[in-house]
């Protein structure tokens, strides 16, 4: 019988900026959040955050193999969640109050005004 060597690929067949994200699981460690293939975008990822969906988010990195890059997008996305939350009139939620912080910086902070 002929043997093959050739494995399957986890990497994203087409050319797909994939978003995830490190998260903080306490005495039991860290780790890289599992992810859908088709829910690895920034929206999900952004959504997911405001929403609860992980327990201490450390960063956020983004890759793309068909352009061969990669990128921690912590700063990025901790700033959208700020500004989100700005235009809504709301605090950040706790959960996420460290995470942008630390990675938006109060001093960077860019305040959204209402216009009335």
């Amino acid at each position: 019988m002929r043997r093959s060597n050739w494995t399957p690929s986890i990497v994203p067949s087409d050319d797909q900026t994939v978003y995830l994200v490190a998260d903080d699981f306490g005495k039991i460690g860290g780790a890289w959040r599992e992810a859908d293939f088709e829910t690895a975008d920034l929206e999900t990822v952004i959504q997911n955050l405001l929403a609860g969906e992980y327990s201490n988010p450390l960063r956020v990195i983004a890759f793309n193999t068909s352009e061969r890059w990669s990128e921690d997008v912590s700063e990025d996305v901790a700033r959208e969640v700020q500004r989100r939350c700005d235009l809504q009139l709301t605090d950040v939620p706790s959960h996420l109050q460290s995470f942008v912080d630390h990675h938006a910086g109060l001093d960077r902070r860019q305040l959204t005004l209402r216009l009335v």
